[in-house]
């Protein structure tokens, strides 16, 4: 099927009407303040605004000291009130994954006794099977360039193969949100594999195998051989855990809620908090913090001259290195400011990746920009809370390091996060009775009508 070239389809007037949007539609931003706007749903020292109450994910990044004062603190990450930490050391204890054990912990609150995993591991595996066909009519015609594009046309068309589609009793949806916890590694990996064959590679579309977890299934099916290392799958199966909840307030999790509370089906929920994953605000941020590094590599030749990496840093500070943008991608976070747990925990595990890889050299100057980075911003913005290195900085190396695609990045980011969202939607559908509408105060002065002769 030939594509619409929208670019060659523009036309002088759509840009007239477009500076008519530009000039029309900016606020003042002193309004703002004038009116106490919390922008973005958060106060000036940048703390979210309090909209609802969750079960599911706990983020802390400060504590309260005897005189009562709010101070940071080293970050913390809660799932169903147990620390993340502590939940990837019990698993890397007993040497086995634990993504399908976080997916129950989310879904149901508790951690399952080992027949209850093994049951729901089984259930998982059992629902990872698209309809007949699917994959040659929806992911293989009319292929898209962008994998969580995708994500979202499959979420959307696989409503009109539910008989129950709308039903959103809670078995029903529960029933919903496991096939699609399950699906999501086939419709990301086939997505990827059917562009590529559109674009003259070789096409490998490889069934998942029931004896293998979700993050191997990822590997065995995107890989030409099929093979991983156990080091691979526990990495990968990490990176799904550590990604799979961070609270009721991210963006994509809100979207969840907002569009769940319209009493509206699964997978227009879902698809809409693939809408909002996909921007690079939010999941698209570790292929930046890559593609910062292909930079940083270009132009500073000497990875241990600590003086050429500040001043790298300072030039994309002072916009003037890289995309322009005034960012040192991977540094700092909505909430964290001491440490992103998440990060803390990948890192070590990251390290031993990059011997089995080889790649040592490229871990100690991630290492150590991660160091200079919080000094460089430190010393040149005036900030009012710390810097550390988020998620985001090490995750996009280790999935180069696993040999994924940068197309897949974010996916793999929607293939973690669906467990927390799917949890979320459960969560307010039995809580909420209320549509979620928040506040806008109009600032536009009334005016009459200007009938169409007199314009």
């Amino acid at each position: 099927m030939a594509r619409y070239d929208y670019a060659q389809a523009a036309c002088p007037l759509i840009d007239r009407l477009a500076e008519t949007c530009k000039q029309e539609f900016p606020i003042n931003p002193e309004l703002y303040t004038k009116y106490d706007v919390k922008r973005g749903l958060r106060d000036l020292n940048g703390k979210g605004v309090l909209a609802g109450l969750t079960n599911i994910g706990n983020v802390v990044a400060s504590k309260t000291t005897a005189d009562g004062t709010s101070v940071p603190c080293d970050g913390k990450l809660y799932y169903r009130g147990i620390d993340v930490e502590e939940l990837v050391a019990g698993f890397i204890a007993d040497d086995r994954l634990g993504f399908e054990e976080t997916v129950y912990l989310l879904l149901f609150g508790r951690l399952p006794a080992k027949q209850e995993l093994d049951d729901f591991t089984c259930l998982l595996a059992d629902l990872r099977n698209l309809p007949a066909i699917f994959t040659r009519d929806v992911i293989m015609k009319a292929p898209s360039d962008n994998m969580m594009n995708t994500l979202a046309k499959c979420v959307l068309t696989l409503y009109s193969y539910d008989s129950a589609a709308n039903d959103i009793s809670i078995p029903n949806v529960l029933r919903q949100c496991l096939s699609l916890i399950s699906l999501f590694p086939l419709i990301s990996v086939y997505g990827y594999q059917a562009y590529h064959f559109k674009a003259g590679q070789s096409l490998i579309i490889r069934q998942p195998d029931k004896k293998l977890s979700l993050a191997e299934n990822i590997l065995y099916m995107l890989r030409e051989d099929g093979k991983f290392t156990p080091l691979e799958a526990k990495l990968l199966d990490m990176a799904l855990v550590l990604h799979a909840e961070h609270g009721g307030g991210n963006n994509s999790t809100f979207t969840v809620h907002v569009v769940s509370s319209s009493g509206t089906d699964t997978y227009s929920a879902i698809a809409a908090a693939l809408g909002s994953l996909k921007g690079p605000k939010h999941g698209g941020a570790n292929i930046k913090v890559c593609q910062m590094f292909d930079d940083l590599m270009e132009h500073v030749r000497d990875w241990e001259d600590e003086e050429a990496l500040r001043e790298y840093l300072r030039s994309l500070l002072h916009k003037e290195g890289f995309d322009h943008s005034g960012l040192i991608y991977g540094m700092g976070h909505a909430v964290y400011s001491i440490s992103d747990p998440r990060a803390r925990v990948f890192k070590g595990f990251v390290q031993k990746l990059s011997v089995e890889k080889n790649r040592e050299k490229e871990y100690e100057l991630y290492a150590r920009v991660e160091r200079l980075a919080s000094e460089v911003i430190a010393s040149e913005r005036k900030i009012y809370k710390g810097v550390c290195a988020n998620v985001d900085f090490y995750s996009g190396f280790v999935y180069r390091m696993l040999g994924l695609p940068e197309e897949l990045f974010t996916p793999i980011f929607a293939i973690a996060r669906i467990a927390g969202w799917s949890a979320h939607r459960i969560e307010e559908l039995i809580n909420s009775n209320k549509i979620i509408r928040p506040a806008y105060k109009a600032i536009v002065d009334p005016r009459p009508y200007t009938p169409m002769n007199q314009r």
